[in-house]
C-alpha cells in the first residue's frame, strides 16, 4: 500500500536529489563525484528510518547512530550508514531549483519547492480511492515551526502555529484532494469556497 502512493515519490526523490548534488559538485568545480548516486532503494530506505526517527525522538539526530549502551539501536546502522543518510538529507530535493519563481512576481507559486511531490499525491489521493457521495470541506492546521511565508498563527486552533490545509474528505475521514493555503495569494484566497462546489457538484 506503502509503494502504491510512494512509487513516483521515490522516483522524483531519485532523479532531483542526485541532480542537485551534481548542480552542487558543478557549483565547486570538484569534478565527478566519488560518492555513487542515490537509487530508489536507498531513497526508500531512507524514508523508512525518516519515519521511524518520529517515534523514537532523541536529543540529536546523531544519536541514531550512537553506539553508546544508552542510545545504540541495530535498526538504524544496520539499514543506512549514518554519513549516507546525511548525504541524502543534504541533498534530498523535490525539484529543480533552476524552476525558481521571481521574488517580485505576485502570481509566483509559494510552494514551488514541494509543488510535485504536493501534486503527486493529490493525483494518487483521488486515483486509487472512489470517495461516497458524502463529502466535506475541512480546514486543517499541520504544525509546523520552521520557516515558510505560510505559516499561519490562528490563536483560537489548539495547534496554532503551523501550515493550513483546506482538505476535502469523505465520511471515512480520506483525504480525497487537498490545497494549501498560502497567505495572500489571489489564486487561493476562495479555495475553500472552491472545494465546497465541487462537493455540492
Amino acid at each position: 500500500m506503502f509503494l502504491l502512493y510512494s512509487a513516483k515519490i521515490i522516483t522524483l526523490l531519485v532523479v532531483k536529489t542526485n541532480r542537485y548534488y551534481h548542480d552542487h559538485l558543478d557549483i565547486l568545480d570538484k569534478g565527478p563525484s566519488s560518492l555513487p548516486d542515490v537509487n530508489e532503494a536507498e531513497i526508500l530506505v531512507f524514508l523508512v528510518i525518516t519515519i521511524q526517527i518520529g517515534h523514537c525522538i532523541r536529543d540529536k539526530l546523531t544519536d541514531y547512530w550512537s553506539r553508546a549502551d544508552n542510545f545504540h539501536t541495530n535498526f538504524y546502522g544496520n539499514d543506512m550508514k549514518r554519513g549516507r543518510f546525511f548525504h541524502i538529507l543534504r541533498f534530498l530535493h523535490f525539484t529543480d531549483n533552476k524552476n525558481e519563481p521571481q521574488l517580485t512576481d505576485e502570481n509566483s507559486d509559494g510552494l514551488w519547492k514541494m509543488r510535485n511531490l504536493f501534486d503527486i499525491l493529490n493525483e494518487n489521493f483521488s486515483k486509487y480511492y472512489s470517495p461516497s457521495e458524502h463529502l466535506a470541506v475541512d480546514e486543517v492546521i499541520v504544525k509546523f515551526k520552521g520557516h515558510v511565508i505560510f505559516r499561519q498563527y490562528i490563536p483560537k486552533k489548539h495547534k496554532r502555529l503551523g501550515i493550513k490545509i483546506y482538505k476535502r474528505c469523505d465520511e471515512t475521514g480520506y483525504t480525497y484532494d487537498m490545497t494549501i493555503y498560502l497567505g495572500t495569494d489571489s489564486a487561493l484566497r476562495n479555495t475553500s469556497l472552491q472545494l465546497t462546489r465541487q462537493c455540492q457538484n
